[in-house]
């Protein structure tokens, strides 16, 4: 899921429909841009670092830039292939369980038909519907794997805190949330993510000020009223406390890039 959320599609290389007859097979050593196939007829079989991978309609086959691995159609049929580019690069091939393989597959045609008669915006087109077919296997893969009891407890208290954490968050606000004692609510947040609650919720500000330092969108007063503090002093004291340096020197450290972005945009 991480590898699929972190891609940056720049350019979409092709977008084909191809046949491959039973048993056909080829090998493909460090493949130079990324790949995702779905086999909509048939079976093909890949292998890679010891490992075998189905590909058929309901598995989806990611082949990343950098990978090796050999192949063999198992059961003829007919694959759609989308190719593009991207800077990164993973050296291992993986498929992901699909229930609604259908979304996908039409999704696939869409890309095809604009990229084959070349309509008006094909290229933003293409890729805006490239990273919906990343997100739907994304998604596919997150139901894969279910959270942990623990996890759903305390999820309500974390999804508040991701909505609201520029707000005067308490413990017992969030444990009524949960439906849990305090005591028994903070134990739980604190095995989980290593941090209490309310440590979590000053982590969650700094990580956001951090943003906010680095980009040019206000002062250091507003960035402290945007996110909740009282006043710049108790937002400086905290942020010097996680961060080892006060907001003003940080905000200086990142003017050079924020300098050389700024002359980027103006040439």
């Amino acid at each position: 899921m991480n590898i699929l959320s972190d891609l940056i599609i720049t350019k979409i290389y092709s977008v084909m429909d191809i046949y491959t007859e039973n048993g056909i097979r080829g090998k493909r050593t460090n493949r130079e841009r990324w790949g995702i196939i779905i086999k909509y007829e048939g079976e093909t079989v890949y292998t890679s670092k010891g490992a075998y991978y189905i590909s058929n309609i309901n598995n989806i086959a990611v082949l990343p830039k950098g990978c090796s691995y050999e192949w063999q159609c198992t059961d003829a049929g007919h694959f759609k292939v989308v190719e593009f580019e991207s800077e990164m690069e993973y050296n291992g091939i993986f498929t992901i369980h699909v229930k609604d393989s259908e979304k996908i597959l039409n999704l696939f045609k869409k890309m095809e038909y604009m990229y084959t008669v070349k309509t008006v915006n094909y290229k933003l087109e293409n890729i805006r519907d490239a990273y919906s077919v990343l997100l739907n296997l994304a998604q596919s893969a997150k139901n894969k794997y279910q959270p942990s009891e623990k996890y759903r407890k305390i999820s309500p208290a974390v999804e508040y805190i991701a909505k609201y954490y520029n707000t005067g968050i308490t413990n017992e606000k969030l444990a009524s949330l949960t439906g849990l004692s305090v005591v028994y609510f903070r134990k739980l947040f604190t095995e989980y993510f290593g941090t209490s609650p309310i440590a979590y919720v000053q982590e969650l500000r700094i990580k956001k000020a951090k943003e906010m330092l680095e980009s040019d969108y206000g002062s250091i007063s507003d960035i402290a009223e945007s996110l909740g503090y009282q006043n710049i002093y108790d937002f400086s004291r905290v942020f010097k406390k996680f961060v080892g340096i006060s907001p003003s020197k940080y905000k200086k450290q990142a003017e050079p890039a924020l300098m050389s972005h700024s002359e980027f945009i103006q040439t």
